[in-house]
């Protein structure tokens, strides 16, 4: 028996506090997977979401031409994580660093997942011979700017505007992802996309 002097006793407390955990998380899954989900043939019951749309993209450098803020407003690291493959620069939604040796963008994912493939949109109005040789880099490091990771994938030559998607050689953990040049270079990416594994829960 209870006396006056004992310390209330909330009984439901930790099961609403479960309750509203677990709404949080399923809000969490469902805003996360209706971001354009793919089919994953190669993995059954589970799909492929878009995870770059939830993460913070930075990049080694902005591009700038003069005193002019147009460029620099233009070349926002995020305009590659914002759901829009629109590949010509002036729109405002590709990325752009400037001229330097090492060019890099990454995006922090917020936390690891098992990445299968990033789809990546390239520049159309011009100098989309630029991306060749760029490499795709994943892993939960920041050394070096993430260029030290393992790499994904190396992008060849391909065309302007062109939204193509590397696949791993096999799933990758890693909570970055990083787009980098290994020359001298501008480093433009029109979209990023970073395609990891979530269970399929339609298939239960």
């Amino acid at each position: 028996m209870l006396s006056p002097s004992d310390p209330p006793v909330y009984t439901c407390y930790l099961t609403d506090r479960m309750k509203l955990l677990k709404v949080i998380l399923l809000s969490q899954i469902l805003a996360v997977s209706m971001a354009n989900p793919l089919a994953a043939p190669n993995y059954p019951g589970f799909k492929l979401v878009n995870v770059a749309l939830q993460g913070k993209a930075t990049q080694s450098v902005l591009f700038h031409h003069g005193n002019s803020p147009h460029y620099s407003a233009f070349s926002q690291p995020d305009h590659a994580i914002d759901g829009n493959r629109d590949s010509h620069w002036h729109h405002g939604s590709c990325t752009h660093t400037a001229n330097v040796p090492n060019p890099w963008w990454r995006v922090d994912l917020l936390k690891p997942y098992k990445i299968v493939s990033v789809t990546i949109t390239n520049r159309q109005d011009c100098c989309a011979e630029r991306i060749n040789g760029a490499q795709i880099r994943i892993g939960n490091s920041l050394e070096n700017n993430g260029i030290d990771n393992p790499v994904c994938s190396v992008i060849g030559s391909w065309g302007s505007g062109a939204t193509q998607t590397f696949t791993c050689p096999e799933p990758m953990v890693g909570r970055y992802v990083t787009v980098y040049i290994p020359r001298a270079e501008y480093l433009h990416l029109c979209e990023v996309e970073v395609n990891a594994l979530f269970p399929d829960f339609e298939e239960c």
